[in-house]
Parts: C-alpha cells; structure tokens; sequence
C-alpha cells in the first residue's frame, strides 16, 4: 500500500463520524486533505461531528487549492474529488481514497491509485486495528456510506468473515 494516500471528503467523513479515523495514521505515513475536501468537511452542520473533530486532527496535512487538471475537469466531479485526483496525477506515487462511482471512473482512466472505504477497512483488520469489517461496515453505513449488497458480501469475504 502507498505510504501518501490523499482523502476525499465522503470517505473522510464516515470514518471520522464511525471513530474509525484513527486507522488512517497507522495504515499510511501521511494523509493529505485538499483545501476543497477540507471545506466540504467543514459545510457540515454546527453539530456535525466530522465538522467538529476535523480541525484538531494532527496527522492530516491540508493541502491549499490547487490547480485542477484539465483531463479531470471533463469528468464534472465535485469539488474535493477534483482536487484529490488533480494532486493525485502531482504526486503519482500517492493513492486517493474514494469511494464516489464517477470519481473512481476518472481514476482509473487516468491510471491514479485509489481504495475505498471498504478496502481501508480490510487492510485495517489485516494489520490488527480493528476486529470486524462487519461491524466496522455497519458503523460506517450508518453514518451515511451507501454500499449494495454484493459490495458488502463481497467485503465480507475478502476480510474471511
């Protein structure tokens, strides 16, 4: 796994409102949030709990806006994860983590290195810092993380559970 993963918002915030953010630090040496995923995060609602939490995050490093790359731009993706694949294509030895469809389009047509959600999840059972995807999934849906049935199946038997 890459040791530079750059964090879309969806995905960021789910694991921040599940308490499960703290797999991110010890799954990559450095985690990057663009200033646009960082805004999207902080449009939430006064109670909202990413909201809350993400500015006293230490091992996030926020990346001011940078420019957007015209091959991504004919994806008409949102903001954040035009700037996260657009940092992505600056710094190909880095992933992305996504978990939005289009997004996930756009990066593999340009060949950019990404996870989602479930796949973070995986990796974390694998390194021991969680017990259960299942309920690790459970957590992370409730908070607003649509997966399809097959997904979550198919999740499930990749972490032999």
């Amino acid at each position: 796994m890459t040791k530079t993963i750059i964090a879309d918002s969806s995905p960021l915030i789910v694991l921040i409102k599940s308490d499960l953010e703290y797999i991110l630090p010890e799954l990559f040496d450095e985690i990057l949030v663009p200033e646009a995923v960082w805004k999207e995060i902080l449009a939430g609602g006064e109670t909202d709990a990413a909201k809350q939490k993400i500015p006293f995050i230490s091992w996030i490093d926020r990346i001011p806006a940078i420019s957007v790359s015209p091959e991504i731009e004919d994806y008409n993706l949102g903001k954040g994860e035009t700037e996260a694949l657009s940092l992505a294509l600056e710094m190909p030895s880095a992933g992305v983590i996504l978990d939005d469809f289009a997004a996930r389009k756009c990066a593999r047509d340009l060949k950019v290195s990404f996870i989602g959600t479930g796949g973070l999840l995986i990796s974390a059972k694998q390194k021991n810092l969680i017990s259960s995807v299942s309920e690790a999934l459970e957590k992370v849906q409730n908070e607003g993380l649509w997966l399809s049935g097959a997904v979550i199946e198919m999740l499930k038997e990749k972490a032999g559970e």
